[in-house]
Formats: C-alpha cells, structure tokens, sequence
C-alpha cells in the first residue's frame, strides 16, 4: 500500500472517530440542553415580564431585577441562608472527618454496620426526613411533648430564636454521613506503606492523622464544601413542611429564597419576578461556590 493511500484514510479514521465520540455524547448532550439550558433561557425570559392587572403579562424589560436589588425581603432570606451555612456547613463536615477518621483507625467494632448506619439519613428522602423530625421534635404530638408533660417544662425547638438551629440539626443528620463516606474514600487509598514509614519513624496515631490523613483529605474536602454550600443555599424542603406542622416557629413565606421564589410563583402570580429571583439566587451560589473552589483548591495544591 503506498503512503498516499495511507495519508488519505487517516483522515477518514480521523472523522470516523470523531462521529462515534459525538453519538455517544449526544444522548446526554440532548439531556443537559432540556434539562439544563432551556429552563435557564426560559426563566430568563420569564424575569422580563410582570403579571399586572391591567394589561396581563407585560414587558417590562429589567423592572423585576432593579425591584429585587431592593426587596428587603429577599435579602433577609439571602443572610438568612448565609449565616446558617457559614455555621452548619464547618460543624458537618468536621463532624463528618471525625467519623471517618474514626473508621479509618480500625479501633471499632462492627465497621460495616455503622458506615451504613451513619450513611442511611442520607437515603432518606428530604419530605420524609422533615415530617420525621417535625413529629419527633414537635411540642403538640412529639416527643418534645412528651417530656414537656412529664417533666412540667415548656422545651420547643422551633420557636423564632431556635428554629433554624433546628433546621441545621435536620440537615446535618441527612448528609453527614454522605460526606463522611466521601472523607472515607480517600483514606482508604493512602498506600499503607506510608503508615509503615511513619511506624517505623516512631510517629503516634496523632502524628499520622496530621502529617498522613489530614492532608490527604484537603482536595476532597474543598468539594464537599462546594457541594454543601450549594445544598444549603438551596433549602426548601424544611421550611415548606415545617409550618404545617409546628405552630409559631418563625418561618415566613420569605424565610429562604427559595421558598420565597415559590411563594411568588405558585401563591402570588409573580412568575416573572419568582425567575428573576431564582436567576440572582443561582448567580449568588454560583458565585460563592467558585471563590471557594479557587481558594479551596489553590491552598490544596500549594500544600
């Protein structure tokens, strides 16, 4: 075969390759562009509009954004969900690091059993989760309740001071354990002859956990970290349920963006100014999650 034929069909593989690659991708190609894409352009285009009792829906080009820069409301919620994940988010996943280390050290017994025990919340869906705790920890029917008779006290964890620490024990219970399991992963792929060499260099079992583990975990801790800031930034499920449930608790119809991008949409007829909220709120989390990732993987790194 002369080399100019072979010059010719390389080419011809070339293509063949490339048209393989893109029918493989195309199934998911297609899924993300209607799952993904369409709704951002179409909440885009909703957040244009403004449902007014004369006139029905009318163009009103950036009305609804220039609004919500102003929403005292929305910027409650947006603190709200900040503060709460500035303070739950740390306690979980050290909470969840303790756990995995815990495993990891071989010190326990029946390790299987409580891996899948500390991960079992996580498959729990969130509404079954909430009316869970809601019963569990309510003061009419729960067992709050309970105690508060038999013991003559008036204890209510969800009053307006305590009901987003409520909130916070709710969600920390549902996703320690998936964040644990993460942590557990990673240690389990330290090559055991970097525990030999510690051993040998006379290094405790706190020794190895700083200079060994700890390290070891840091690249995978900034992307639970991502994932939870962009869970917490998104919560829902909890103040939707728990007002039906729980009597004086605090939460309003504006207690999270979220909820209070429902509330506008379902509730209030404001389905442009509920997208152009929803938009803004994905811009925030967006935004925080990326310095976090670039900070977070830069000192990972440099380490």
């Amino acid at each position: 075969m002369s080399s100019d034929t072979k010059q010719r069909r390389r080419p011809a593989r070339k293509r063949g390759r490339k048209q393989i690659g893109l029918a493989f991708i195309a199934p998911f190609g297609l899924l993300f562009m209607f799952v993904y894409i369409v709704p951002i352009v179409y909440a885009g285009y909703l957040s244009l509009f403004q449902q007014k009792l004369i006139g029905g829906n009318t163009f009103t080009g950036l009305a609804n954004y220039t609004k919500l820069f102003q929403d005292a409301q929305f910027w409650d919620g947006v603190g709200r969900v900040f503060w709460f994940t500035l303070v739950q988010v740390p306690i979980m996943l050290i909470l969840a690091m303790a756990l995995a280390l815990a495993l990891d050290s071989r010190r326990l017994h029946g390790t299987k059993f409580v891996r899948v025990s500390i991960f079992l919340p996580y498959a729990v869906p969130g509404v079954v989760s909430t009316l869970m705790w809601g019963f569990m920890l309510g003061v009419k029917y729960g067992l709050f309740g309970s105690l508060n008779n038999a013991l003559g006290t008036d204890l209510n964890p969800f009053t307006p001071s305590t009901t987003l620490i409520s909130i916070g024990m709710m969600v920390t219970w549902a996703f320690t354990g998936f964040n644990m399991l993460i942590f557990y992963a990673v240690l389990k792929a330290i090559p055991r002859e970097l525990y030999e060499a510690a051993a040998l260099d006379g290094a405790n079992e706190f020794q190895v956990i700083r200079r060994i583990k700890l390290p070891a975990l840091r690249r995978s801790l900034v992307i639970a970290v991502i994932f939870s800031i962009i869970g917490t930034f998104q919560i829902f499920n909890e103040p939707q349920i728990l007002p039906s449930m729980v009597a004086n608790s605090g939460i309003t119809s504006d207690y999270t963006p979220n909820l209070y991008a429902y509330n506008l949409a379902f509730t209030g007829s404001q389905q442009g100014y509920a997208a152009a909220l929803a938009l803004v709120m994905a811009a925030i989390t967006i935004a925080v999650a990326y310095a976090v990732q670039i900070r977070g993987l830069r000192n990972a790194f440099d380490r």
